[in-house]
């Protein structure tokens, strides 16, 4: 089960979001959305957990936690809409 981490600092790496995400259980992956053009941070990530009960144990856990100064928002990631790029 993948999440959507919102509101993370720009400073979070992957590293960072993987030792974030892992009490909670086994990861797929752990990923930090960058820029194409200059690879800063979007300040949001993914998780990814191989099953949906440590998927939920994380969103709980994580859901509101300050990281950074900021208070994470976690919930369950939608399904990706490939845009036409131009």
């Amino acid at each position: 089960m993948k999440l959507y981490v919102g509101n993370l600092s720009k400073q979070v790496t992957d590293a960072q979001l993987h030792d974030l995400a892992i009490p909670y259980g086994k990861l797929v992956s752990a990923n930090v959305a960058t820029e194409r053009t200059n690879g800063e941070s979007k300040g949001f990530g993914f998780i990814e957990f191989t099953s949906a009960d440590e998927a939920n144990a994380a969103m709980t856990g994580l859901d509101g936690r300050d990281i950074n100064g900021q208070a994470l928002k976690v919930n369950e990631a939608k399904p990706r809409k490939d845009a036409p790029r131009s």
